[in-house]
């Protein structure tokens, strides 16, 4: 096997594919010989702190696919709706005629502490984070099946899904959940020899936390004033390894090597790749 191609012949499935993680795991795939089907929203959610992604960013993701040798069937669909993400997916499977990988990996981000959240909020957060990725999930888990030659699931949570984080409760839950998804749902793959996991990353430079929001929810003590480097000093302090946040493709990296064929036996893990957050 050539270690630069593991994925020739194959094709993933991933959302939130416009930018940041999303956009990064669907051109290391490229790179390594994959097709891909990538959904992304492409419109700001109401309570996420945040801008989102645009279209034109997904167009540019599909560019870059291209560019690393690959080939992207891009739609916009949101993971909360089952239909739309299924049919969007289906597309993609039809024009590349199978179905190998899929990752989700779509999510949202508003802290906001219990006592002052929104319903709504809470509402926008669960159902983009855990139900968002059970449809994701459940859009292509019948065709992965029907095939009859395994693959593989990675469900993108976080460090939050595997410890309590102050102020951010439905982020928290959310993640959380993931993982008894992935657990539960490695179990009942397994006899078709799909195999699921979860990674769990720490702060990840990517628009999610480097925009002119996030700085300021952190250090609330500055009066509206934090920059990011006030974020990175804060955040340089959760990880061992001195970093303040890790970069998109060291996700995709641990993604590559779960869905290849060097991983063929680890099923229902939670990989973190934190610097050593989880130690602290």
């Amino acid at each position: 096997m050539d270690r630069n191609r593991r994925f020739e012949g194959k094709v993933i499935f991933v959302s939130g594919a416009a930018r940041g993680q999303g956009r990064s795991h669907a051109v290391a795939f490229a790179r390594e010989g994959a097709q891909v089907i990538g959904t992304d929203l492409c419109e700001d959610l109401e309570h996420a702190p945040y801008p989102a992604a645009t279209r034109e960013d997904l167009d540019e993701t599909v560019r870059m696919v291209e560019s690393a040798g690959g080939a992207m069937h891009a739609e916009v669909a949101d993971v909360r709706e089952y239909r739309d993400t299924r049919d969007a997916l289906l597309r993609g499977v039809e024009r590349f005629g199978r179905l190998d990988v899929i990752l989700a990996n779509a999510g949202t981000y508003a802290p906001m502490p219990v006592q002052f959240v929104d319903v709504e909020s809470w509402a926008e957060t669960i159902d983009i984070n855990l139900t968002g990725v059970f449809n994701t999930v459940k859009a292509g888990i019948r065709t992965m099946i029907e095939q009859n030659e395994g693959g593989a699931i990675v469900m993108t949570s976080s460090t939050a899904g595997l410890k309590g984080f102050y102020g951010a409760p439905a982020y928290n839950a959310g993640k959380h959940g993931v993982v008894g998804l992935m657990r539960s749902l490695a179990l009942e793959l397994a006899p078709n020899q799909i195999r699921v996991n979860s990674v769990h990353p720490t702060s990840v430079n990517t628009p999610m936390i480097i925009n002119d929001v996030f700085p300021n929810l952190l250090r609330m003590d500055l009066g509206g004033k934090a920059t990011v480097e006030d974020s990175a000093e804060f955040l340089r302090e959760q990880q061992p390894m001195d970093i303040p946040w890790i970069e998109a493709e060291d996700v995709s990296n641990a993604i590559l090597w779960l869905c290849s064929d060097e991983a063929r036996y680890v099923t229902g893990v939670t990989l973190p790749v934190d610097a050593g957050a989880l130690l602290k």
